[in-house]
């Protein structure tokens, strides 16, 4: 059991490895790159905007109640944005691009894999990894810091929408202790953590894909893992770099 998951560990690892390898020879696959940034990133566009205006609605509405008992109200502002930026925006984001996107990028190549496509690039002498991994790996690493910027945005909009809006706090208060209080250490961490969920997420699934099971129940457990693993791998690098970055 021991050695059958650090063989699995190695694999994984050194999948990366060959991944990162190949992107970073040229040349560089541009229109493929373009295409997996539209799949991952514009077409996640909706599912980011809804959850990020949902997120920062609740938040203000429960911190204003909560910050009120201590005569704080005016922290209302850099609270959600501080908590939106180092937090929430980042790891939210990258969870619901795992749903959205990961998911089918694992399928999508454990179906590649299952009709023999990646067996044909090889016998044609293709690099797989140059030309089907690589590709979403850089398109995760740009998509994802872009995808939690938007998602960041609309959340500290809704948290305004209810906390001025809907409970009356001052709007210049809102924006005026955020932009006291808000540094722009605060917005890198959270981009860092958003380019790395992006390494994470496209690595567990395109490794997931690439090495399915047969059959359909092979692709439907390969996605589900895929989903599972870089959700739980998200949390546990967040609370990683967080101890770094405080």
């Amino acid at each position: 059991m021991t050695l059958s998951l650090l063989e699995g560990m190695g694999r994984m690892v050194a999948f990366l490895g060959i991944t990162l390898f190949w992107a970073l020879v040229p040349p560089f696959r541009v229109g493929q790159v373009i295409r997996r940034m539209r799949f991952i990133g514009v077409k996640s566009t909706l599912i980011i905007l809804l959850t990020g205006a949902f997120t920062g609605m609740a938040l203000g509405l429960q911190l204003f109640y909560t910050l009120r008992r201590f005569g704080a109200e005016s922290m209302l502002g850099p609270v959600i944005a501080l908590s939106l930026l180092r937090e929430l925006g980042p790891v939210l984001s990258a969870l619901m691009v795992t749903g959205r996107a990961g998911s089918a990028l694992a399928a999508e190549i454990g179906i590649m894999r299952l009709t023999e496509q990646i067996d044909a690039l090889e016998a044609m002498a293709l690099n797989p990894y140059r030309y089907l991994i690589a590709p979403n790996l850089i398109a995760g690493i740009v998509a994802f810091p872009l995808l939690a910027s938007i998602f960041n945005v609309v959340g500290i909009y809704g948290g305004y929408v209810v906390g001025v809006k809907m409970l009356g706090l001052g709007p210049g208060v809102y924006w005026g202790e955020m932009q006291n209080l808000v540094r722009m250490k605060d917005i890198l961490d959270g981009l860092y953590k958003s380019l790395s969920f992006g390494v994470i997420v496209t690595w567990v699934c395109s490794y997931k894909g690439f090495f399915t099971g047969y059959g359909a129940e092979g692709v439907g457990k390969a996605t589900t893992e895929a989903v599972v693993l870089s959700s739980v791998l998200i949390l546990a690098w967040d609370y990683f770099l967080t101890t770094l970055m405080v």
